[in-house]
């Protein structure tokens, strides 16, 4: 069996889960999220803890037997506490400004970039003097998250030789030398 897709998914308190017709919907204190679930995979709700199952040892079943482990848990942990996300700029003149769900950057191109966050993602963009500028993205959908984070790094991946660009807090780059003077 899958070591992901066996294990269970602790409910905390104040976290509600029901299943109805291959649909998972968990509620919590930070709000709701859904996710439809594969008729073949069986969810099951005991005493506070919830199981996942799988009919046969196919490879498809296998695969979607931890998948969707791991979607529930997230939604779980979603609704429970939340999930955070921080990301730095490095560069000259590299600024982030957030105003209510549109995030400007400032990233060296000859405009502004200006990006429409979803309703379910809160940011503060924070800047501070002698550090790098910090955004910080809050939401309980880990999913879509991990989706603007990755939408907004694409703007300006870190490069190797000097480290600019935008990167999450604490991630290390790996860096290059650069070319050596000839003598």
């Amino acid at each position: 069996m899958s070591r992901i897709g066996k294990s269970p998914i602790n409910i905390p308190a104040g976290v509600n889960v029901t299943v109805k017709e291959n649909r998972v919907t968990v509620k919590g204190p930070k709000g709701e999220l859904q996710q439809q679930i594969h008729p073949d995979i069986n969810v099951e709700i005991n005493d506070g803890v919830v199981s996942i199952t799988r009919p046969s040892d196919e490879k498809q079943h296998r695969s979607m037997h931890g998948l969707y482990r791991s979607l529930i848990n997230n939604m779980v942990v979603g609704v429970s506490e939340g999930f955070v996300k921080k990301m730095e700029l490095v560069g000259v003149g590299y600024r982030a400004n957030s105003n209510g769900q549109i995030l400007e950057l400032s990233l060296g191109y000859s405009h502004a970039i200006h990006i429409q966050l979803p309703s379910e993602i809160k940011v503060e963009a924070v800047t501070d003097r002698k550090s790098n500028p910090i955004i910080t993205l809050e939401s309980i959908d880990k999913q879509l998250l991990g989706q603007v984070c990755a939408k907004i790094r694409a703007l300006r991946k870190p490069e190797p030789y000097k480290g600019k660009g935008i990167r999450f807090v604490g991630e290390v780059i790996r860096r290059k030398a650069g070319k050596s003077a000839k003598v």
